[in-house]
């Protein structure tokens, strides 16, 4: 009578040790969570190249901060796109930090700048250089 009783206890042990190995109890313990991806944030360098959405990202905030209309967005958008892309052929020119790049950097600008002032207008050139803080805002804000 005792080996009975103590095959029973046993025999219900082994079978909640069965049961509980089984797939259909652990079904979704193959389906575990993908881990979150990984984000790595890209550094920028002062060689790195400017991406080309920056120039239309500096666009839309000029565009928000000194209310521009349609047409001269669309003009101020070409200028910036050119002069990401100067700077970006003069940074695959010029090594880093040389007094090459340095120069053709400066002038690309000095261009662009003049570009600027021709399109926006005296009043509207003043107010872009007194609203340049709120224009980085503005850029950050979009990142």
């Amino acid at each position: 009578m005792f080996a009975p009783r103590l095959f029973s206890r046993f025999g219900y042990a082994a079978l909640l040790l069965f049961a509980s190995s089984c797939a259909i109890f652990h079904r979704h313990r193959d389906e575990a969570p993908a881990p979150p991806p990984v984000v790595v944030e890209a550094v920028r360098t002062p060689d790195s190249p400017t991406p080309p959405k920056a120039a239309r990202d500096l666009a839309d905030a000029m565009t928000t901060v000194l209310h521009l209309p349609a047409e001269q967005t669309s003009q101020l958008r070409q200028i910036l796109n050119s002069t990401v892309e100067q700077a970006n052929a003069a940074r695959q020119q010029y090594p880093a930090q040389s007094p090459q790049l340095t120069t053709a950097l400066q002038r690309i600008n000095a261009k662009s700048g003049s570009q600027l002032r021709t399109l926006l207008g005296p009043a509207k050139y003043k107010e872009l250089q007194t609203k340049q803080p709120q224009i980085q805002a503005e850029m950050q804000q979009r990142q």
